[in-house]
């Protein structure tokens, strides 16, 4: 009997990677450790500030490794977390391992990927607090 060449997940990593390939390409940097924290962090900070049916709806778009990250963690009793603009970049920049004052940018850069590979992606962001949203979507 021949075994298979390729693990019956290699097309989930592949799927998630080719995602991660556009954040790496937005930034022109070959570190996928960083594009990895910071599409997570910001993952993140959308799933926290949503209301649980809307952050279900959002992560049914992601592919099923991203799906796996922006689930990670999450506690669906506890959003969606409120919390100040200043608190919000702080704690989110922590998460990403970028400096608070790059936060904008970083998290700009993600959300035009996002908005490329998702639809509504502006609708979902209807549901944040404006003072908040403007930072996970500048």
């Amino acid at each position: 009997m021949t075994r298979a060449t390729h693990h019956p997940l290699d097309h989930l990593m592949q799927t998630a990677n080719v995602w991660l390939a556009d954040v790496r390409d937005e930034f022109d940097t070959t570190d996928s450790d960083f594009a990895y924290r910071v599409t997570r962090a910001w993952l993140h900070a959308l799933r926290d500030r949503l209301p649980v049916a809307e952050s279900a709806h959002f992560a049914a778009q992601l592919p099923d490794v991203l799906r796996g990250v922006y689930y990670d963690g999450w506690r669906p009793s506890e959003v969606p977390v409120k919390c100040h603009p200043e608190q919000f970049i702080h704690e989110v920049a922590a998460s990403a391992r970028i400096a608070p004052a790059d936060l904008t940018k970083v998290f700009g850069s993600v959300a035009d990927v996002m908005d490329r590979r998702l639809t509504n992606l502006d609708k979902v962001l209807g549901s944040i607090p404006a003072e908040i949203r403007v930072l996970i979507r500048p």
